[in-house]
């Protein structure tokens, strides 16, 4: 699962942020050809007993399956893995030792100090050899939030940090961060998103974003992001709805 994704990761990705705790929403998904979901618990209504059912969801269809956690806490980032995630997205990282303290807390050692249980969904229950689990557990993707002037300013330092898979630029808080909140087309945004860019390429690590805009998608995949996370699946529901009733209704 893991190698997979890293392989299409390499060419861009597209998927969608999850804000609903239904499983069908999760599985149409995948069928319809997205490639990953991020099932939100920190804008979500979502917990680690009802996260299960979403993620088993997503393998169903062939969706890669990450977590954005709360928080950078050890035990939010262990239970989203241990029930299977592929991966966690963790917010609002500003500095290198806040990149630290997720790769401790996502990886078994020698990379990390993640809590050992075996007897957890992402082992199969203790189905799954052991040794082969702790080594399969060790490939989870680590994405990081910078979301904010300090992560912009910081970001040499963080990049430094072995284990981060993508930076993913939340444009929404960084707008809040400038002054500008909500302006996300702003320049100055932009600027801001060209620098961590063009910072990531030098180090080769992946960069992602948020769009809610076919135009943005466009924009920001030309400018080699390759980890787009276009709108979400409430929001995207809404506005077909929103058209095929204007549609209906202006059709008399």
């Amino acid at each position: 699962m893991f190698d997979k994704f890293r392989e299409k990761l390499s060419e861009g990705v597209v998927g969608i942020f999850s804000k609903t705790d239904d499983a069908a929403i999760i599985e149409a998904m995948g069928y319809a050809g997205a490639d990953f979901v991020i099932i939100d618990l920190e804008h979500g209504p979502n917990n680690v007993h009802s996260i299960q059912g979403l993620i088993r969801a997503a393998e169903i269809s062939g969706l890669f399956p990450i977590v954005r956690v709360k928080e950078g806490a050890p035990w939010v980032i262990s239970e989203a893995l241990d029930v299977g995630a592929g991966g966690v997205q963790v917010p609002q990282i500003s500095c290198k030792r806040d990149a630290e303290e997720v790769i401790k807390h996502a990886k078994f050692a020698p990379m990390g100090e993640r809590g050992v249980c075996r007897f957890v969904r992402a082992a199969r229950y203790s189905a799954l050899n052991r040794f082969d689990y702790f080594e399969k557990a060790n490939k989870s993707l680590i994405i990081l939030q910078i979301e904010g002037q300090n992560g912009i300013n910081n970001l040499d330092e963080i990049l430094q940090v072995e284990g981060i898979d993508i930076i993913f630029i939340g444009p929404y808080d960084l707008s809040q961060s400038l002054g500008i909140v909500g302006d996300i087309d702003n320049p100055l945004v932009e600027k801001k998103m060209l620098e961590v860019i063009d910072k990531c390429k030098q180090r080769n690590v992946v960069v992602g974003t948020f769009t809610d805009t076919i135009e943005n998608a466009d924009k920001w995949r030309r400018l080699g992001v390759k980890y787009i996370a276009h709108s979400v699946d409430i929001g995207i529901f809404h506005d077909a709805v929103k058209s095929l009733m204007q549609e209906i209704k202006n059709n008399k």
